[in-house]
Protein backbone atom coordinates (compact mmCIF):
# COMPACT_ATOMS: atom_id res chain seq x y z
CA UNK A 1 0.00 0.00 0.00
CA UNK A 2 3.13 2.40 0.05
CA UNK A 3 4.31 1.97 -3.64
CA UNK A 4 2.91 1.79 -7.52
CA UNK A 5 3.58 -1.90 -7.46
CA UNK A 6 3.86 -1.77 -11.28
CA UNK A 7 6.39 1.53 -11.42
CA UNK A 8 10.23 0.32 -10.50
CA UNK A 9 10.68 3.45 -9.99
CA UNK A 10 8.47 4.18 -7.18
CA UNK A 11 10.13 0.85 -5.51
CA UNK A 12 13.66 2.35 -5.71
CA UNK A 13 12.62 5.85 -4.47
CA UNK A 14 11.71 3.97 -1.73
CA UNK A 15 15.66 2.32 -1.07
CA UNK A 16 14.33 -0.15 -3.33
CA UNK A 17 17.22 -3.09 -4.33
CA UNK A 18 19.72 -0.56 -2.43
CA UNK A 19 20.17 -3.56 -0.10
CA UNK A 20 20.86 -5.63 -2.49
CA UNK A 21 23.76 -3.45 -3.97
CA UNK A 22 25.21 -3.07 -0.44
CA UNK A 23 25.29 -6.93 -0.35
CA UNK A 24 27.20 -7.59 -3.48
CA UNK A 25 29.46 -4.68 -3.11
CA UNK A 26 30.57 -4.96 0.53
CA UNK A 27 29.24 -8.57 1.68
CA UNK A 28 30.12 -12.12 0.79
CA UNK A 29 27.52 -14.91 0.21
CA UNK A 30 29.09 -16.09 3.80
CA UNK A 31 28.45 -12.95 5.65
CA UNK A 32 24.81 -12.89 4.18
CA UNK A 33 24.54 -16.58 5.33
CA UNK A 34 25.13 -15.69 8.71
CA UNK A 35 22.96 -12.43 8.80
CA UNK A 36 20.14 -14.31 8.18
CA UNK A 37 21.07 -17.62 10.48
CA UNK A 38 21.43 -14.99 13.70
CA UNK A 39 18.24 -13.21 12.69
CA UNK A 40 16.39 -16.27 13.49
CA UNK A 41 14.19 -15.84 10.09
CA UNK A 42 12.10 -18.62 9.87
CA UNK A 43 10.07 -19.99 7.19
CA UNK A 44 6.47 -17.87 7.10
CA UNK A 45 4.67 -20.23 5.42
CA UNK A 46 3.93 -22.32 8.30
CA UNK A 47 6.42 -25.09 8.83
CA UNK A 48 8.91 -22.37 10.90
CA UNK A 49 12.17 -23.78 9.54
CA UNK A 50 14.63 -21.77 10.18
CA UNK A 51 15.14 -19.96 7.14
CA UNK A 52 19.29 -19.68 7.61
CA UNK A 53 19.74 -23.73 7.97
CA UNK A 54 18.19 -24.12 4.72
CA UNK A 55 20.13 -21.62 3.22
CA UNK A 56 23.87 -23.33 4.69
CA UNK A 57 22.30 -26.58 2.84
CA UNK A 58 21.84 -25.47 -0.11
CA UNK A 59 25.42 -23.27 -0.05
CA UNK A 60 27.03 -26.54 1.15
CA UNK A 61 26.61 -28.35 -1.81
CA UNK A 62 29.41 -28.51 -4.77
CA UNK A 63 29.69 -25.23 -7.16
CA UNK A 64 27.10 -25.78 -10.28
CA UNK A 65 23.78 -25.03 -11.33
CA UNK A 66 21.85 -24.01 -8.36
CA UNK A 67 18.46 -22.88 -8.16
CA UNK A 68 16.16 -20.34 -5.94
CA UNK A 69 12.23 -20.69 -5.75
CA UNK A 70 9.66 -18.53 -4.44
CA UNK A 71 6.83 -20.88 -2.98
CA UNK A 72 3.68 -18.66 -3.55
CA UNK A 73 1.38 -21.26 -4.31
CA UNK A 74 -1.39 -20.85 -1.24
CA UNK A 75 -3.82 -22.99 -1.49
CA UNK A 76 -5.60 -22.48 2.45
CA UNK A 77 -9.34 -21.49 1.77
CA UNK A 78 -9.50 -17.83 2.16
CA UNK A 79 -5.64 -17.07 2.60
CA UNK A 80 -4.22 -14.20 0.83
CA UNK A 81 -1.00 -13.38 2.85
CA UNK A 82 0.80 -14.32 0.11
CA UNK A 83 -1.25 -12.58 -2.66
CA UNK A 84 -1.18 -9.35 -0.32
CA UNK A 85 2.64 -9.38 -1.04
CA UNK A 86 3.08 -10.56 -4.61
CA UNK A 87 0.79 -7.82 -5.72
CA UNK A 88 1.76 -5.27 -3.53
CA UNK A 89 4.93 -5.34 -3.15
CA UNK A 90 6.71 -7.98 -6.19
CA UNK A 91 9.86 -6.00 -6.20
CA UNK A 92 10.25 -7.17 -2.62
CA UNK A 93 10.67 -10.60 -3.61
CA UNK A 94 12.18 -10.39 -6.29
CA UNK A 95 15.05 -8.74 -4.47
CA UNK A 96 15.08 -11.29 -1.68
CA UNK A 97 15.36 -14.04 -4.12
CA UNK A 98 18.29 -12.54 -5.86
CA UNK A 99 20.27 -11.81 -2.35
CA UNK A 100 19.16 -15.47 -1.59
CA UNK A 101 20.72 -16.83 -4.85
CA UNK A 102 24.00 -14.85 -4.13
CA UNK A 103 24.05 -16.42 -0.72
CA UNK A 104 23.88 -20.01 -2.06
CA UNK A 105 25.44 -20.15 -5.20
CA UNK A 106 22.44 -19.86 -7.86
CA UNK A 107 21.85 -18.48 -11.25
CA UNK A 108 18.49 -18.74 -11.48
CA UNK A 109 15.09 -18.64 -10.04
CA UNK A 110 11.54 -19.38 -10.49
CA UNK A 111 8.04 -17.57 -8.31
CA UNK A 112 5.55 -20.22 -8.65
CA UNK A 113 2.33 -18.53 -8.19
CA UNK A 114 -1.45 -20.24 -8.03
CA UNK A 115 -2.82 -19.20 -11.35
CA UNK A 116 -5.99 -18.33 -8.77
CA UNK A 117 -4.22 -14.64 -8.43
CA UNK A 118 -4.20 -13.39 -11.77
CA UNK A 119 -3.37 -9.84 -10.65
CA UNK A 120 -0.05 -11.43 -8.81
CA UNK A 121 1.13 -13.33 -11.70
CA UNK A 122 0.93 -10.02 -14.13
CA UNK A 123 2.81 -7.95 -11.13
CA UNK A 124 5.38 -9.92 -10.65
CA UNK A 125 6.20 -10.83 -14.48
CA UNK A 126 5.48 -6.66 -14.86
CA UNK A 127 8.30 -6.45 -11.93
CA UNK A 128 10.59 -8.76 -13.76
CA UNK A 129 10.44 -7.41 -16.90
CA UNK A 130 11.53 -3.89 -15.14
CA UNK A 131 14.43 -5.47 -12.96
CA UNK A 132 15.70 -6.62 -16.38
CA UNK A 133 15.48 -3.06 -18.10
CA UNK A 134 16.80 -2.01 -15.33
CA UNK A 135 20.15 -4.08 -15.09
CA UNK A 136 18.82 -5.38 -11.81
CA UNK A 137 18.08 -9.39 -13.35
CA UNK A 138 20.65 -10.82 -15.22
CA UNK A 139 24.34 -10.72 -16.35
CA UNK A 140 26.53 -8.71 -14.15
CA UNK A 141 24.24 -7.14 -11.50
CA UNK A 142 25.47 -3.69 -10.18
CA UNK A 143 28.91 -4.59 -11.69
CA UNK A 144 29.63 -7.32 -9.15
CA UNK A 145 30.50 -10.40 -11.58
CA UNK A 146 26.63 -11.75 -9.92
CA UNK A 147 24.27 -13.70 -12.88
CA UNK A 148 20.26 -14.23 -11.89
CA UNK A 149 16.94 -13.96 -13.58
CA UNK A 150 13.99 -15.63 -12.69
CA UNK A 151 10.83 -16.23 -14.26
CA UNK A 152 7.09 -16.92 -13.19
CA UNK A 153 5.88 -20.46 -13.41
CA UNK A 154 2.02 -20.93 -12.81
CA UNK A 155 0.08 -23.56 -10.73
CA UNK A 156 -3.18 -25.16 -12.03
CA UNK A 157 -5.12 -24.97 -8.79
CA UNK A 158 -3.92 -28.34 -6.75
CA UNK A 159 -3.44 -27.94 -2.92
CA UNK A 160 -0.37 -30.58 -2.99
CA UNK A 161 1.87 -28.41 -4.85
CA UNK A 162 2.08 -26.13 -1.65
CA UNK A 163 4.29 -29.19 -0.68
CA UNK A 164 7.66 -28.57 -1.93
CA UNK A 165 8.76 -31.42 -3.56
CA UNK A 166 5.40 -31.64 -5.24
CA UNK A 167 5.67 -27.88 -6.35
CA UNK A 168 9.49 -28.66 -7.96
CA UNK A 169 7.60 -31.54 -9.70
CA UNK A 170 4.92 -29.08 -11.18
CA UNK A 171 8.06 -26.84 -12.62
CA UNK A 172 9.52 -29.55 -14.35
CA UNK A 173 6.13 -30.35 -16.13
CA UNK A 174 5.38 -33.54 -14.22
CA UNK A 175 2.51 -34.68 -12.11
CA UNK A 176 2.66 -33.09 -8.73
CA UNK A 177 3.21 -35.65 -7.14
CA UNK A 178 5.39 -35.59 -3.19
CA UNK A 179 8.72 -37.09 -3.24
CA UNK A 180 9.96 -38.91 -0.48
CA UNK A 181 12.96 -37.43 1.14
CA UNK A 182 15.62 -37.81 2.06
CA UNK A 183 17.17 -36.41 -0.49
CA UNK A 184 15.90 -33.08 0.12
CA UNK A 185 15.33 -30.20 -2.33
CA UNK A 186 18.51 -28.77 -0.65
CA UNK A 187 20.38 -31.78 -2.27
CA UNK A 188 18.62 -32.99 -5.14
CA UNK A 189 15.72 -30.70 -6.05
CA UNK A 190 14.71 -29.24 -9.22
CA UNK A 191 16.16 -31.66 -12.39
CA UNK A 192 18.24 -32.81 -9.44
CA UNK A 193 20.15 -29.92 -8.90
CA UNK A 194 20.51 -28.06 -5.40
CA UNK A 195 17.22 -25.94 -4.81
CA UNK A 196 16.62 -23.11 -1.99
CA UNK A 197 12.55 -22.75 -1.54
CA UNK A 198 10.95 -20.21 0.67
CA UNK A 199 7.80 -18.83 1.16
CA UNK A 200 6.75 -15.52 0.16
CA UNK A 201 7.22 -13.61 2.90
CA UNK A 202 10.11 -15.54 4.02
CA UNK A 203 12.12 -13.51 0.98
CA UNK A 204 10.28 -10.70 1.23
CA UNK A 205 12.01 -10.60 4.73
CA UNK A 206 15.35 -11.04 3.69
CA UNK A 207 16.28 -7.24 2.17
CA UNK A 208 14.82 -5.60 5.57
CA UNK A 209 17.41 -8.08 7.57
CA UNK A 210 19.90 -7.08 5.56
CA UNK A 211 19.18 -3.44 5.18
CA UNK A 212 19.05 -3.22 8.86
CA UNK A 213 20.67 -5.83 10.98
CA UNK A 214 19.93 -9.26 12.28
CA UNK A 215 19.46 -7.31 16.01
CA UNK A 216 17.04 -5.36 14.46
CA UNK A 217 15.05 -8.71 13.01
CA UNK A 218 15.23 -10.34 16.60
CA UNK A 219 14.14 -7.15 18.09
CA UNK A 220 10.10 -8.09 16.50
Amino acid sequence: GEIDPEDIDDYIAHDGYATLSKVLSTLTPQQVVDEVVASGLRGRGGAGYPTGIKWQAVQKQADGRKYVVCNGDEGDPGAFMDRSVLEGNPHRVIEGMAIAAYAVGAQKGYAYIRGEYPLAVRRVETAIREARRGGLLGTDIFGSGFTFDMEVRMGAGAFVCGEETALLASIEGGRATPRPRPPYPSESGLWGRPTLINNVETLASVAPILQNGSDWYKGI
